[in-house]
């Protein structure tokens, strides 16, 4: 999936998606996404992928409505690059972008994430 670092313009009547600049990502907002339970789901998925993932592809447990609130939040503070292949909203992890500004990040969260579900199942 491409990590393009400038800004994705919606033209009017298209189905190309706004992304942030690589350089307008900031960490509390990465922060703050990746706090919610079903949204850190969602990376998670979308890492152990390691490519793109349609938006169905990816069990939640929540409503159709709900998960595009999730996805959008996530493009919009620059976790995942959306784009449409078709009728498809694909999805992936900008992990390019967010390891260059902070390095580290992801892989620690993404240990921490399974660390966490093995703990949950042994209780």
């Amino acid at each position: 999936m491409p990590t393009d670092t400038t800004p994705t313009r919606a033209p009017s009547g298209s189905r190309s998606l706004e992304h942030p600049a690589r350089e307008d990502i900031r960490l509390a907002e990465v922060l703050h996404a990746l706090a919610d339970p079903v949204r850190l789901r969602i990376v998670c998925a979308l890492a152990a992928a390691e490519g793109e993932l349609n938006c169905a592809d990816i069990e939640l447990p929540v409503s159709k409505s709900t998960c595009t609130h999730h996805f959008r939040v996530l493009r919009e503070y620059g976790v995942i690059q959306q784009l449409y292949r078709g009728t498809a909203k694909m999805n992936g992890l900008r992990r390019a972008d967010l390891e260059a500004l902070f390095p580290g990040l992801v892989d620690g969260v993404l240990r921490a994430a399974d660390l966490q579900a093995g703990r949950l199942r042994e209780e």
